[in-house]
C-alpha cells in the first residue's frame, strides 16, 4: 500500500469513528402496547417517521437471491402495505424479478434514522395480477412511466448516450401515450411471515419485537437486542 492510500485509509477511517448514531431524543417504545398484528404497528410508525420529517420514508432495502444462492441487495420505494403484505413493483425481466421467479422469497428493511427506528419484513413473494400491475404503473408519474418504457433494467449498458437516447424517446411516449402498457412491469407482494420492529435506544438498550405467524395468528416475542 503506497503512501498516499495510506494516508487516504486513514483518512477514512477517522472520518468513520468521527460519525455518531441517534444524538438527539428517541421515542419510546413499549411493546407490551403493541397491536396484536404487525401492519397497524408499521402504520402509526410510517405516520411518526413522516411527521418527524424523515427523507424518503418510503425507501426500503430489498433483498433476494441469486441462481447461486448468493444474496443480493438494493433500494426501491414501497408501493403499499396492506392485509396482503408489502407492495413494490419492477420489471419481471429485472435481476431481481429473475431471482423473485427462481426464489419466490424475500426480506424487506426500512431504516428512519430520525427515530432510530427499523422495520424488517421476511416472507414468501407472489406476483400480483396484470391488471393490478397495470394499475400500479399508471398511477405514477410521467417519469415512472418513461423508465419503465425504457425497460431494460439490469442489463449492460454500452454508452450513456444510449441510455439518453432511449430515455428521450421514453419521455416522448409516455407523454403522448400515457397508458401506454409495459408488459413487465410486475407489482409484487411479500407475504409477512415475520416482521421485526427495532427501537433504538442511546444506551445501546434498544427493544426489538418481532412477529412471527404461527398458522393463521401472530405469536410476539422480544429479542436480545
Amino acid at each position: 500500500m503506497t503512501d498516499a492510500s495510506t494516508s487516504a485509509q486513514h483518512t477514512f477511517r477517522d472520518l468513520l469513528h468521527a460519525q455518531r448514531v441517534w444524538d438527539v431524543d428517541l421515542p419510546a417504545f413499549d411493546p407490551s402496547a403493541a397491536p396484536r398484528t404487525p401492519l397497524p404497528l408499521f402504520h402509526t410508525w410510517f405516520a411518526e417517521a413522516v411527521a418527524a420529517g424523515q427523507t424518503e420514508p418510503h425507501t426500503m432495502t430489498l433483498a433476494t437471491v441469486d441462481a447461486e444462492g448468493h444474496p443480493d441487495v438494493r433500494t426501491l420505494m414501497l408501493h403499499d402495505a396492506d392485509d396482503r403484505g408489502w407492495h413494490f413493483a419492477t420489471h419481471a425481466t429485472s435481476a431481481k424479478g429473475r431471482q423473485l421467479a427462481a426464489h419466490p422469497h424475500a426480506a424487506l428493511g426500512f431504516y428512519w434514522p430520525t427515530q432510530g427506528r427499523q422495520v424488517r419484513v421476511r416472507g414468501p413473494v407472489t406476483a400480483c395480477t396484470p391488471a393490478e400491475s397495470r394499475a400500479d404503473l399508471h398511477v405514477r408519474s410521467t417519469g415512472a412511466l418513461a423508465s419503465a418504457l425504457v425497460g431494460r433494467q439490469s442489463e449492460v449498458l454500452g454508452s450513456h448516450e444510449e441510455l439518453n437516447r432511449a430515455s428521450d424517446a421514453a419521455w416522448e411516449r409516455a407523454q403522448a401515450e400515457p397508458e401506454a402498457d409495459v408488459t413487465s412491469w410486475t407489482r409484487y407482494v411479500v407475504e409477512p411471515h415475520e416482521v421485526e420492529f427495532f427501537q433504538g435506544d442511546a444506551r445501546r438498550r434498544h427493544v426489538r419485537l418481532r412477529y412471527r405467524r404461527d398458522g393463521g395468528n401472530w405469536t410476539r416475542e422480544l429479542l436480545w437486542p
